[in-house]
C-alpha cells in the first residue's frame, strides 16, 4: 500500500537530531518559551523575509491573535468584516468568528482554487476592513491584484499561509507578502512539527508586540498582565523539531515539485481534471488535488490498487453544521470543488517507482 502521507518515513530521515534536541531539552530543564522557541522564531523569521515570527500553538491561534491584535490597536473593531474565499478549511472562518469579526465568504477561482479577485470587489461594504487570501494546496493567491484592491479600499491583508511554507511570489516568500500571515505546523505541512505548532510572521512592531504578549496570558512583564490574553505558546520541544526541519524545506519542496511535473505531464486521462499551475517553481504542492465527477469512484478505484488518496474538503464551510448561519448561501463553484476534489499522494519521500505506478494506475482509469 503506498499511503496518502507517510510521516514515519518523513521524520525518520531526522532521527538522530531529534534524539540530540530532545536531550537537550530534557538537560536544558526549560520547557516552555526557551531558546529553542526563540532560536526558531529568528530563523523562520530570515527565512520568510519578515521582521518579526512569533510562536504560537497552532495555526488557527495565528490568525486569530493576528485579529485580537489588530483589534488591540484599534485598527478592528467588534463585528468588522473579512473577506475570505468560499473554498478553504474550516480553520480559517473559525478563526474570524473567535475573534469577534464577520467572515464574509467569497466565490474561489475554479483553476487554481483562491480567492476570486472579481467576486471580492462585489463584496467589499463599508465594514470591510480585512482581506484573508488562502495559499490553499501550497499556491499563493493572486496577490497582486488583491493587493492593488486592499490597498484602494485601506483593507488589511492577513495571509493564511497554513498549507505554503516556502512558496513564493515574486521575490516574496509566502508569509511575507500581506500585514500578516499565520502558519501552522501540523504533523502533515511541508514544514511539520511531531504535534501541533503554529506562528505569526510580520513586519509590523506594533502587531508583533502585541501578538506576543496576548499568546502568553497577554503577560507584558513576568506575572504583570496588560491584556486578558490567551494560552497559545509553540512548545519549547516542537520548535526544536522545527529548527531540525527548515534547513530541508526548500529541497523537500523541490522533491515535491518533481513528482507534481510527473503528474502533471505524464497523466493522460480525459476523465482527470488536472490542477493548473501558473509557475511550478512558485509552487509547493502541500498537495496535488485532481478532479473528477466520479471522485468517490475513482478513490475507490485507487484504494483498490493499494494507492492512498484523501478529499480536501468533502464539505466546504457554508455548508457545515458548525456555520449554520452560512448555510443559506450557495457558492456553485466552491460546492463543485469539494464535491469533485481528490487529493493524490505527494511526498518528499516518494519512490520514482511509486510515482510511475501511481501514474499508470490513474492513466488505466
Amino acid at each position: 500500500m503506498i499511503s496518502f502521507l507517510d510521516l514515519h518515513k518523513i521524520n525518520l530521515r531526522f532521527e538522530p537530531q531529534f534524539r540530540e534536541v530532545f536531550q537537550h531539552f530534557l538537560d536544558s530543564g526549560h520547557y516552555i518559551l526557551g531558546n529553542s522557541v526563540s532560536n526558531f522564531e529568528s530563523a523562520y523569521a530570515t527565512y520568510c523575509g519578515t521582521k518579526h515570527c512569533i510562536g504560537v500553538a497552532n495555526g488557527l491561534d495565528a490568525l486569530r491573535l493576528i485579529l485580537e491584535g489588530y483589534k488591540i490597536l484599534g485598527k478592528l473593531q467588534p463585528g468588522d468584516e473579512v473577506i475570505v474565499a468560499a473554498n478553504t478549511y474550516i480553520a480559517t472562518i473559525i478563526a474570524i468568528q473567535q475573534a469577534g469579526l464577520t467572515p464574509v465568504l467569497v466565490e474561489a477561482e475554479k483553476n487554481t482554487y483562491t480567492l476570486d479577485g472579481e467576486a471580492l470587489k462585489k463584496a467589499i461594504t463599508p465594514k470591510t476592513k480585512v482581506l484573508m487570501p488562502v495559499h490553499l494546496y501550497g499556491q499563493i493567491a493572486a496577490m497582486d491584484s488583491l493587493l492593488a484592491i486592499a490597498n484602494q479600499y485601506g483593507l488589511l491583508v492577513v495571509e493564511d499561509a497554513a498549507q505554503s511554507h516556502g512558496a513564493s511570489y515574486g521575490n516574496y516568500r509566502s508569509g511575507g507578502i500581506g500585514h500578516a500571515a499565520g502558519h501552522s505546523f501540523y504533523p502533515s505541512k511541508n514544514l511539520g512539527a511531531l504535534g501541533d505548532g503554529g506562528a505569526v510572521t510580520t513586519n509590523d512592531d506594533q502587531l508583533a508586540a502585541v501578538v506576543r504578549k496576548w499568546r502568553n496570558y497577554g503577560t507584558s512583564s513576568k506575572y504583570v498582565n496588560e491584556y486578558c490574553g490567551v494560552n497559545s505558546r509553540l512548545d519549547e520541544l516542537q520548535a526544536a523539531v522545527l529548527s531540525v526541519k527548515l534547513p530541508h524545506l526548500d529541497a523537500d519542496n523541490q522533491v515535491r515539485r518533481k513528482v507534481a511535473q510527473r503528474y502533471l505531464t505524464e497523466i493522460v486521462n480525459s476523465k482527470i481534471i488536472l490542477p493548473v499551475v501558473p509557475t511550478l517553481e512558485a509552487h509547493v504542492f502541500h498537495l496535488f488535488v485532481v478532479r473528477t465527477p466520479q471522485r468517490d469512484h475513482l478513490q475507490s478505484y485507487l484504494h483498490n490498487h493499494g494507492i492512498g488518496s484523501l478529499i480536501h474538503y468533502p464539505i466546504p464551510p457554508h455548508q457545515q453544521q458548525a456555520f449554520q448561519e452560512l448555510n443559506h448561501l450557495s457558492f456553485p463553484v466552491t460546492e463543485e470543488i469539494h464535491q469533485t476534489v481528490l487529493s493524490i499522494t505527494i511526498s518528499p519521500v516518494l519512490e520514482d517507482s511509486e510515482v510511475s505506478y501511481i501514474i499508470d494506475v490513474i492513466n488505466r482509469y
